[in-house]
């Protein structure tokens, strides 16, 4: 009885505690689950689950033309949603050969880093928020409350943009859009000097994240980590430098890195990277060609819907080479901005409004592009193509068989590796830590589990 007793209380002192954080803990984002074994306050194993978020993006690319897995590209990291759709047209393109204007391409890159400055303002006030500073992620989300202005003022939507097009863009930039952008950014840049005046000497803050989620570089590239997280640790590697696209390897921007691989450098190195993505905007607008001037000979200006309505009983032949007077959703995509942002080639660009409702070529290639069966269609091949997302190498894989719509579209998402390698961040530190090393990795649902 006495020895039983015995091992007992020896079994009992090296007994661990199994704990849950998520799904339902807020700062799992409702859909990623943590089981750890704890030793006291402190992580001795940890076990990832995802899988509470599923969307199917790839099967669903699959099911329609090219051009509709545009709005699901938005809700994959849908809080920097531009780069999705930029990087599934270049793939794309790539697979058929394309080249877009060189306007289009200064516009792809304006409108990608506003949206890494967005993603890292919500990271990284977000992750301030859970810490206890509250009024960093006002101040963050303020900052980004003036990017989505101009977000909107260009797609027409916050969030959920869909932008991009297989040969181009939507529409063009608003007239004010330069001087309106230039604004906010000097804004933004006070708003972050104020939050590195209450984080950098911030001695709980600091504390909390040196030190913590230590990942060496070895073990990061071992993992395919990539972006922020993988340049914490001292790796240099970003796909704008190292595998140039669009008129990257125009700009002059550097690659800022950390030295511990620790939250405080990715910290750091955010905060950093918004710097060079104003800096990337600032000088796009000095280089980028200018559209044509929207004027017309007569100084005529036809109401979007009262062209539709004639275009309907026939009366179009007074149509030709007037101005329309779009609604905000199609402001932007009249015939003379068209020209700049989208290819020539009839095969991927939707004709301009004016051309789809005033002309019979017009309207016959809208209907080839759009009908069931018809649409674009790549030659059989297959193409990848990777850009620099917000949290790292975001590439889309894509197979054609001829066809009008992907036979097989794959994402590598950048933060399902970081994710991959979370229990090797955890273990080791405290129970209280989890929560910033977490927010570290910004992790995205939609973009996790595809």
């Amino acid at each position: 009885m006495g020895k039983s007793l015995q091992s007992n209380q020896k079994a009992s002192e090296s007994r661990s505690m199994l704990l849950n954080i998520g799904p339902q803990h807020p700062a799992m984002h409702g859909i990623v689950r943590i089981v750890t074994e704890l030793d006291g306050e402190t992580v001795v194993g940890a076990d990832v689950e995802i899988g509470y978020l599923h969307r199917a993006f790839e099967k669903m690319c699959e099911q329609g033309p090219y051009n509709n897995a545009i709005p699901y590209t938005d809700r994959l990291n849908y809080v920097s949603p531009l780069i999705n759709n930029v990087g599934y047209c270049l793939a794309v393109e790539k697979l058929m050969g394309l080249k877009t204007t060189e306007r289009c391409q200064y516009i792809r890159v304006i409108m990608s880093e506003i949206s890494r400055i967005t993603d890292h303002l919500t990271c990284v006030g977000a992750s301030a928020m859970e810490l206890g500073a509250f009024t960093v992620f006002l101040y963050m989300i303020k900052a980004r409350e003036m990017l989505y202005e101009l977000i909107e003022n260009v797609t027409g939507a916050r969030l959920t943009i869909s932008y991009a097009r297989v040969g181009g863009l939507k529409s063009d930039l608003p007239e004010d859009f330069e001087e309106k952008t230039l604004k906010f950014l000097t804004e933004i840049r006070g708003i972050l000097k104020e939050v590195e005046g209450l984080l950098n000497k911030n001695r709980i803050f600091v504390d909390r994240l040196k030190g913590v989620g230590v990942i060496s570089k070895q073990d990061a590239l071992a993992y395919g980590i990539t972006g922020p997280f993988l340049r914490s640790t001292g790796s240099e590697y970003d796909v704008r430098k190292d595998q140039p696209y669009l008129v990257y390897d125009r700009l002059d921007f550097d690659i800022p890195v950390g030295e511990t691989g620790d939250n405080l450098d990715r910290y750091y190195v955010r905060m950093e990277e918004m710097e060079q993505s104003m800096r990337i905007v600032e000088q796009a607008f000095k280089q980028m060609p200018e559209g044509p001037v929207c004027v017309d000979m007569d100084g005529r200006v036809i109401p979007a819907a009262y062209m539709v309505d004639e275009a309907k009983m026939g009366q179009t032949r007074d149509f030709k080479n007037k101005i329309v007077e779009a609604d905000p959703t199609l402001e932007g995509s009249s015939g003379p901005a068209h020209d700049v942002v989208y290819s020539d080639d009839k095969r991927v660009a939707l004709p301009a409004k004016e051309n789809t409702y005033g002309n019979i070529e017009g309207l016959m290639n809208h209907f080839k592009l759009v009908m069931h069966g018809h649409g674009l269609r790549p030659p059989k091949g297959e193409a990848y193509f990777a850009v620099e997302g917000a949290n790292g190498e975001l590439g889309f894989y894509v197979v054609s068989d001829g066809t009008d719509r992907p036979y097989r579209v794959r994402v590598r998402p950048p933060c399902f590796p970081i994710v991959a390698a979370l229990p090797k961040l955890l273990i080791g530190d405290q129970l209280a830590d989890i929560i910033p090393t977490f927010g570290s990795v910004n992790m995205i649902g939609g973009e996790l589990d595809r």
